[in-house]
């Protein structure tokens, strides 16, 4: 049986936010409901999600705030808004975030369900399990064990490996804002965290020698990007 989609809920409103929480794990959904926009920002980061629904109006970080920070991680996780605003202009700053769906309060269930299984059939296909096995190049890797399988045996990556790792994966021959991996992995964009994720992607290099495609490119000034020959 494939695993149904992990959801990222991000609702400030407490009554709202268990309501949803319960009415889609009813629905066979594994759920996280974060209460505001930066605890939902490090759980993201923590976790292996396959989609964001979060409210616009949050303390702490907004909606579309969040939405951006999550977007420089992953380019393709679909999100969709929840808001109590029907202005034109703020739907189209959604869109233009890179939001797949936009629902204005109040709203159903059914059609928040509805909307959710619309998105993941367009933008998924085929449930993939979160414990997949990923190749990079031709190197098994598996993110949820942190394991990656070399030649000369299985390697168990560090927490900060594998969520490294896991992203530049993500986001192959994408640009990986160096900024934004910082916050996102260490929890602050500072020096000394920085020379620290440059002793991690020299680590990583290291470890996929074995296949001459794979390259974690430098990209001065923006960060660094997976390039499979």
């Amino acid at each position: 049986m494939t695993a149904k989609p992990k959801i990222l809920l991000a609702e400030d409103d407490e009554n709202l936010g268990q309501l949803l929480h319960t009415y889609l794990q009813s629905k066979g959904y594994e759920v996280t409901l974060a209460r505001n926009g930066k605890k939902a920002f490090q759980s993201f980061t923590a976790g292996n999600y396959t989609f964001c629904i979060f409210d616009v109006m949050m303390p702490e970080m907004d909606g579309f705030t969040l939405a951006k920070e999550i977007r420089e991680l992953d380019k393709k996780i679909p999100i969709l808004f929840l808001t109590a605003k029907a202005m034109k202009e703020d739907k189209l700053q959604g869109f233009a975030i890179g939001a797949d769906d936009y629902l204005t309060k109040p709203f159903s269930m059914e059609e928040l369900l509805a909307r959710l299984e619309a998105i993941l059939r367009r933008v998924e296909g085929p449930s993939k399990s979160a414990d997949e096995q990923l190749m990079v190049g031709t190197i098994p890797y598996e993110p949820e064990l942190r394991v990656l399988h070399l030649k000369d045996g299985s390697k168990k990556l560090t927490t900060k490996e594998n969520q490294l790792l896991h992203l530049l994966v993500k986001n192959e021959r994408e640009i990986l804002d160096r900024q934004s991996t910082l916050r996102a992995i260490w929890g602050d964009d500072n020096y000394f965290n920085g020379r620290s994720m440059d002793v991690y992607i020299a680590k990583l290099r290291k470890l996929l020698k074995e296949d001459p495609s794979i390259e974690i490119m430098n990209i001065h000034g923006k960060g660094f990007k997976l390039i499979i020959k």
